[in-house]
């Protein structure tokens, strides 16, 4: 097989950068096609990551531009920390990774061989050791916490719930199999009348691919989309 270099331009700015109005269907697919996001909230130049469980809509009722739903307790940090800073910034991916085996340990320790994985780490690998898609995605916008009781956050609630249909898929991440949550743990997470809707409200979007190649969007109103010259690449949009 031919060597392919990868790329190595610089990303520290906007590259490629176009203004959009819906999100790329790379990006979109990579939003359907994934199970988690990573949500990064930051609060005192302290950052916070979470795994998060997701809903995309291109648009609704209640937004004509596109959003991403997640659920959180209440006295959560990414809770406390959205409502001091609302800036957020998700991490998506729809395809499955593994450390590839070494010869030894490292000195300290380090990453488990093959012989040390854990069972899940091994189905994994068996599974699928190559990529489903090509990017990742990183959404920068900002959250909100939807007004509890009112009939935005039953409307989006019932959307995460049809789309997180935990009962259906087994116990893959509860750490005691001999109790599992009948409900598949949507009662806690997602269902429960105490847990608070965040809304995330897309400003723009980098993908990478595999070969280290960037490309940025913006998200702007379809009006303003139509007659920016920011999207402009090579004459054509």
């Amino acid at each position: 097989m031919d060597h392919i270099s990868l790329n190595h331009e610089a990303s520290a700015g906007d590259t490629h950068k176009q203004a959009v109005s819906t999100l790329p269907p790379e990006v979109v697919q990579c939003l359907e096609n994934a199970r988690f996001l990573h949500l990064a909230t930051c609060v005192d130049n302290q950052p916070h990551v979470s795994l998060m469980n997701y809903t995309y809509l291109p648009s609704s009722t209640y937004s004509a531009a596109p959003v991403i739903i997640m659920t959180t307790n209440p006295a959560s940090k990414k809770t406390n920390n959205l409502l001091v800073n609302p800036n957020v910034s998700l991490l998506v991916h729809d395809w499955v990774s593994h450390r590839p085996p070494t010869h030894s340990r490292r000195p300290s320790g380090g990453s488990p061989g093959p012989e040390h994985r854990s069972s899940l780490a091994s189905l994994l690998i068996n599974l699928n050791t190559s990529a489903v898609s090509s990017i990742s995605a990183t959404i920068n916008g900002t959250a909100e916490l939807v007004a509890q009781g009112s009939e935005e956050e039953k409307f989006y609630r019932d959307q995460h719930l049809e789309n997180n249909t935990f009962d259906s898929e087994g116990p893959v991440f509860n750490p005691n199999p001999q109790q599992q949550p009948e409900d598949g743990g949507r009662e806690c997470f997602v269902a429960g009348e105490e847990v608070r809707v965040i809304l995330v409200h897309i400003k723009d979007v980098r993908t990478s691919d595999w070969k280290g190649g960037v490309r940025d969007w913006v998200i702007e109103p379809a009006s303003a989309a139509a007659t920016s010259t920011v999207s402009q690449v090579n004459g054509t949009r």
